[in-house]
């Protein structure tokens, strides 16, 4: 990659992380790559770029991996909510598109990963 002149840099760094500061806060929301661009005054390409060089990562992957280290957390902290209602809360509105997204990031079923954690921490507080 060529070398990018210091405010192209400074630039992109401050998309990124204004996006990622939009997508921590909003990820069980819609939304879109159009949608952020707009919000930190960007085009949807720059915003692709910085999350290429800076992030070293797309919009997508970024969006699903927030989503999915959440769902990790409320499937591991929240024994009373159903995977369809982790599913909702992170974003998700078909429960089948989020178990095949959680099963690619975490390598197991929603329900497998929580049976897995329950019994790997009572078997930890034993």
């Amino acid at each position: 990659m060529p070398s990018q002149r210091p405010a192209t840099v400074q630039l992109r760094t401050s998309l990124f992380e204004d996006a990622v500061a939009i997508v921590e806060e909003e990820y069980a929301q819609e939304l879109s790559l159009d949608d952020i661009a707009r919000r930190v005054a960007s085009s949807r390409r720059q915003l692709q770029r910085a999350y290429a060089e800076i992030g070293r990562t797309t919009f997508r992957e970024h969006l699903t991996g927030v989503r999915m280290d959440r769902a990790g957390e409320l499937l591991q902290r929240s024994a009373g909510l159903t995977v369809r209602e982790v599913a909702h809360r992170v974003g998700y509105r078909q429960p089948a598109q989020f178990a095949k997204a959680f099963r690619r990031h975490h390598g197991l079923a929603p329900s497998d990963f929580r049976a897995a954690h329950r019994n790997g921490g009572v078997a930890q507080a034993a």
